[in-house]
């Protein structure tokens, strides 16, 4: 979280003002759409109380901090990507809770109180305490802003393997149903977050932007709150879901992105050659990543 606070700016919530009609679809669609799944997931699959609470969670939790990545690498809006996951991680202490306590309350004792805390110390001071470095140093921060998001995999990485390795045994008993689970989870999150960009008519570029919002999560975020409010057991969904949503992420980015490359001709002052062709790739709304040159095709 201190690593996304670094890569921020005040220029990622000028988006907000200037479409808050997609930016609030999105958050909308985020703290819908994956909440119900992994509610309907738990029911539908018959999962365990500790496991059931934690699809949940990690459907409560706020867009994965991989989702503006994978929306550059797809062509996608990532104006409004940065805008949608900047929002619902700010937003987390005042919606997770609750929506965990309405959901999971059913299988699992949840205290919203004690919940609002931890997301308070783990996410918000941390990413502000990012932002304000960010804008203190800069000049030092902007040397090291690509190793970042490396940074910030290798933390949920580490964070993944404290919990399987705290749940190897659960793993071995439960893994083909906790897979298919995440799979289903996740894979229905990326096609309905696509699908809510279409019918409310934001455009391919923006309705990829909605997808990667809704269907990628921030595993490490639900695991640690499973761990400290669960078990270990709990955090497991989130654990899968972290190695998942990266794999089904990065692969749907790069199709994504390669279909919008377009073949055009090379032209000469004066004179075309004809067939002599390049690729050039086809116009996404929203500017790259900050720092970054377009995707290459």
């Amino acid at each position: 979280m201190f690593c996304m606070g670094l890569t921020m700016t005040p220029l990622d919530f000028q988006g907000v003002v200037k479409r808050p009609w997609a930016v609030a679809l999105g958050l909308v669609a985020h703290y819908v759409i994956m909440p119900g799944l992994g509610w309907l997931i738990a029911l539908g699959l018959g999962l365990s109380p500790q496991l059931a609470a934690g699809v949940i969670l990690v459907g409560c939790a706020p867009s994965g901090t991989a989702s503006n990545v994978v929306t550059y690498l797809a062509r996608g809006d990532v104006a409004l990507s940065v805008s949608v996951a900047t929002v619902s991680t700010v937003l987390a202490p005042l919606v997770t809770p609750p929506l965990t306590l309405l959901l999971a309350g059913e299988y699992l004792p949840v205290d919203a109180g004690s919940m609002v805390t931890d997301i308070l110390k783990t996410v918000l001071l941390r990413v502000l305490g990012g932002l304000a470095v960010r804008l203190l140093f800069g000049r030092y921060v902007d040397r090291v802003l690509g190793a970042l998001p490396w940074l910030s995999a290798l933390t949920i990485a580490a964070i993944v393997a404290i919990v399987v390795a705290g749940s190897a045994a659960a793993i071995k008993s439960a893994a083909a149903l906790v897979f298919l689970a995440v799979f289903l989870h996740n894979g229905l999150g990326l096609a309905l977050g696509y699908g809510a960009g279409k019918l409310a008519r934001l455009g391919p570029p923006a309705s990829r932007a909605m997808a990667f919002e809704v269907g990628m999560q921030n595993s490490g975020l639900a695991a640690s709150l499973a761990t400290a409010h669960f078990s270990p057991l709990a955090a497991l969904p989130s654990a899968v879901f972290s190695v998942w949503h990266n794999v089904s992420g990065g692969a749907g980015g790069g199709v994504d992105g390669a279909q919008e490359c377009t073949p055009v001709r090379r032209l000469r002052p004066g004179r075309a050659r004809p067939g002599v062709t390049r690729w050039r790739p086809a116009a996404a709304s929203g500017p790259p990543a900050p720092g970054r040159p377009p995707a290459p095709c």
